[in-house]
């Protein structure tokens, strides 16, 4: 387990009410591929109602549970605490659930889905390689003008302007996921090989500022297709998608 303090002012919203607003949280890597953000418990302006123990954690030691309320607005369960932990960090601190609360803010812009790793980087290059995109045998895209998106501890994706992409092989899927670098994506599924594959497909129709040069562009799970970069089939990636 890591602990890092952050030089951010970090605030979270529950009901439109503030629930805790700091300028010195830690970040605390509780799993390997993001933070999550503690709080000093002086700077929770919500009231913390005692529930009960929680679980036990090998690095952190006994949790207790607390209920969150502020103004009328409540999470059960919501923050936790590790009073008596190992740690020495920890023991002044509180875990606010990030779903529990309605929103998040570093500094004065909003955040989602987790806090952001300082140690995350996402480059976007515009590239003239050929990059082609087959399904069971179906080329589903091709183009000479790919976007490349590196993201630190992700495989290369290649985003291919929607132009270059047989969209008549695309259905549109109901499936929504969110990224705390990208922003929104939007999935499709593809009719190849005589069967739907399920959310093959995604893009961003509004991605955040940093990912902005996606835009509308469609990108395909490595880990599920064949890709053929410049002629060269490409080693399928394992990860946890």
């Amino acid at each position: 387990m890591k602990i890092e303090q952050s030089a951010k002012r970090v605030r979270a919203y529950l009901g439109g009410r503030l629930v805790a607003d700091t300028v010195r949280p830690s970040l605390v890597w509780e799993i390997p591929y993001y933070p999550t953000y503690y709080f000093p418990v002086a700077d929770v302006r919500a009231d913390l109602v005692p529930d009960g123990p929680g679980e036990h954690s090998p690095a952190r030691g006994d949790a207790s549970v607390h209920t969150v309320k502020v103004d009328g607005a409540t999470a059960p369960g919501a923050a936790v605490r590790y009073e008596d932990s190992p740690v020495e960090e920890l023991r002044g601190l509180v875990r606010i659930d990030w779903d529990a609360m309605d929103a998040w803010f570093e500094e004065d812009e909003e955040v989602f889905v987790h806090p952001r790793s300082p140690y995350a980087r996402i480059d976007i290059l515009a590239s003239s390689r050929n990059v082609r995109i087959e399904v069971e045998g179906v080329t589903v895209a091709e183009s000479s003008s790919p976007r490349l998106l590196f993201e630190t501890g992700l495989p290369v994706r290649y985003y291919l302007p929607k132009t270059h992409v047989r969209m008549d092989l695309l259905e549109p899927s109901d499936t929504v996921t969110g990224c705390p670098y990208k922003g929104r994506a939007e999935y499709w599924s593809i009719r190849a090989g005589g069967r739907v594959h399920q959310d093959l497909a995604w893009s961003y129709s509004a991605p955040l500022e940093e990912s902005r040069q996606v835009t509308g562009l469609v990108c395909f799970y490595d880990e599920k297709v064949d890709v053929f970069v410049d002629g060269v089939r490409q080693e399928r990636p394992k990860t946890k998608f």
